[in-house]
């Protein structure tokens, strides 16, 4: 179901090869593809689950981003809360399987559907439907204060090469996010892309909900943008210690990881980066 990108025609416009008396050509790109995924949830019984959440994302690792969205938004604590989750058919014709149902197991209670927290989400950004900071500050069971993780600076700034070089869909595209979970040596756990860069984290949370490893003590997330309050909310829910991001974290980000006991690295590129939370983890030799 990894429909991950599509082929349109462009007309190619080089400025420089127009001066030399070429004409713009016409040729195929590959774009990254975008489309709606439903997240449905209820208990087990006859009939249909409730509809929860839309997001906007790359087709592809839909469970995962299913249960990542759940665990990271506090309605499941681990993988014992969801008794079945699978790809539904949806209304499109031919059918796009842009549905996801999402059975909770006996005894956890069914998400009530607040009007002043709308689930509706784009890829860009994932809590701008939420009524206050407030409402998105879930608290995550595990104290990410107290792990003892730390990283080599030098392993840190290798990171990114090596999540760039993991990404197969970038390569065709150029338009895809990536966030990958490493170990404290650097090397690579899972890695997973999207349109959206909190879907990529949370499919990389929902991976490791379905393996059965939260919460993820002793490891690190690199996201290819930026760090957002979201995508720092995200990593601690799921007991991760460090989150480093080649772009900028935003103010609220840094305040979350700081009063998490989270460590937030930012401008993680060739071989500098800046610390904004956290600094005892990350040692320079």
């Amino acid at each position: 179901m990894g429909r991950a990108t599509d082929r349109r025609s462009v007309l190619r416009i080089d400025l420089d090869a127009v001066a030399d008396g070429r004409p713009p050509v016409r040729r195929q790109d590959t774009l990254s593809v975008e489309e709606p995924l439903e997240i449905r949830v209820g208990p087990a019984g006859p009939g249909r689950r409730k509809p929860l959440a839309v997001t906007m994302r790359t087709p592809g690792d839909d469970i995962d981003l299913a249960i990542g969205f759940l665990l990271t938004e506090g309605l499941i604590r681990s993988t014992e809360d969801v008794l079945t989750a699978q790809l539904c058919a949806g209304a499109e014709t031919p059918n796009t399987y842009n549905v996801v149902d999402v059975v909770l197991a006996p005894g956890v209670p069914e998400p009530a559907t607040d009007p002043s927290r709308n689930f509706y989400t784009t890829s860009s950004c994932g809590v701008c439907g939420k009524a206050s900071i407030e409402a998105v500050r879930t608290r995550s069971p595990y104290p990410v204060a107290d792990d003892a993780l730390t990283v080599r600076a030098d392993v840190l700034a290798a990171l990114p090469d090596r999540l760039r070089a993991a990404q197969r869909a970038f390569d065709r595209t150029g338009g895809l996010h990536a966030a990958g979970l490493f170990t404290a040596e650097g090397e690579p756990v899972v890695l997973r892309e999207d349109v959206g860069r909190h879907n990529a984290v949370d499919k990389v949370v929902g991976w490791a909900v379905r393996e059965r490893r939260l919460p993820l003590a002793g490891h690190l997330l690199l996201v290819s943008g930026r760090a957002s309050f979201e995508l720092t909310q995200k990593a601690w829910m799921a007991g991760v210690p460090l989150l480093a991001a080649v772009s900028a974290p935003s103010s609220l980000a840094a305040d979350l990881a700081a009063e998490a006991g989270m460590t937030l690295v930012g401008f993680l590129r060739g071989r500098t980066m800046n610390v904004y939370a956290g600094g005892r983890r990350v040692v320079v030799d």
